[in-house]
This record gives C-alpha cells, sequence and structure tokens, in this order.
C-alpha cells in the first residue's frame, strides 16, 4: 500500500464499491476524495467524503493508485489436504466494518469436511453474521466460499447463513475482544 491508513485520497478513475454494512453496489467516480480504514481480506474499506463506509475489491486498487492489497494467508500449492489449511483460508475472510476475520467474531458456526458421491471433498460451512439485517451476509458468504475453495484438495464448498443461535459477543475469541477493547 502506498498510502497510510485514514489519509484522504482521491480516486483516479471510476469504481464500483459496495455500501457497509447495507451491501448495495454504488458507483464512485474519479476524483472522488476516500479514506482508507482497513485492507484486510484481499478488499479496501473506505470512508467516502459523504460519511459512508464503502468496501472496494482488491482488484479495484488502482482505482485509488494503490497496489493491490496481499491476501492475508498464503494457501499451499500443493500437497495433501487438511482442514487446518481451510481454517487457515476462513482466517482471511474479514468483517469489512471491523478489522478481525469471520472466524476470530465467531462468526463461523461449523465447518466440516464431508464426502461427495464421486470421491471429492465437499466443505459445509455454517456461518452468522453480528446482525440479522447485515446487508454484507451474502458477501462474506462469497467470500469464505472462495477462500476455500482455493484449498488443495477442495472439490466443492457450501456456505449456509444461519441465525440460530444468534451471533453474541460471547462468540468471539479472546484475541479478538483484546483487539476490539471488549475486555
Amino acid at each position: 500500500m502506498t498510502s497510510p491508513a485514514n489519509e484522504p485520497i482521491q480516486l483516479v478513475r471510476e469504481c464500483i464499491a459496495t455500501t457497509i454494512p447495507i451491501g448495495v453496489a454504488t458507483t464512485l467516480r474519479a476524483g472522488e476524495t476516500v479514506r482508507v480504514m482497513q485492507t484486510l481480506g484481499g478488499n479496501i474499506t473506505v470512508r467516502a467524503s459523504t460519511g459512508a463506509l464503502l468496501r472496494i475489491a482488491g482488484a479495484d486498487a488502482d482505482a485509488l493508485g494503490l497496489d493491490r492489497p496481499a491476501p492475508e494467508a498464503a494457501l499451499p500449492q500443493s500437497g495433501s489436504f487438511a482442514m487446518s489449511q481451510v481454517d487457515d483460508a476462513l482466517q482471511s475472510v474479514y468483517d469489512p466494518e471491523i478489522p478481525v476475520s469471520v472466524v476470530e467474531l465467531g462468526l463461523i458456526y461449523r465447518c466440516e469436511e464431508q464426502r461427495l458421491p464421486d470421491g471429492g471433498r465437499l466443505i459445509a460451512i455454517d456461518m452468522s453474521m453480528t446482525a440479522p439485517g447485515c446487508g454484507m451476509g451474502n458477501i462474506l458468504q462469497i467470500d469464505a466460499a472462495n477462500a476455500v475453495r482455493a484449498v488443495p484438495g477442495v472439490d466443492d464448498v457450501e456456505v449456509n447463513l444461519v441465525w440460530d443461535p444468534p451471533w453474541s459477543i460471547s462468540r468471539m475469541s479472546e484475541a479478538a475482544r483484546l483487539q476490539l477493547g471488549m475486555l
């Protein structure tokens, strides 16, 4: 990244962004000013001059004059499959509002390997959001599926959004609560 967080940046070209927490696509125009809030999970969270929080895909980092954010964890390109690789992949998925992975936030309720009839490997995941009305649910669901799909030996991924039991702060890891000042 070539610019410090929270410094004003003018967009050098138009790009699509997702409003947080609503999850609706919007267009940012060239010349608009934003401030980078975080660059985690391969995406960029910015605050627009209107005060809106927006997520820009890492592939559009050049619209901000920035380098594409590096993924949080490099996945092995070959080797034997291990569920620990799936866990590592999920650790690279971040809530765009909170600088904490979905795993540390306690949003992953279930993650298990299942064998497919053809012998392939399906990873079945149940995940929740911090609030049922969160419009970012489908986006984080896709992020989680894409991260796990990149793990060698994974043939398919199924990510279900679940709301029972309701998420609460008690599901967060101690490290996440400490990082967010909630201890």
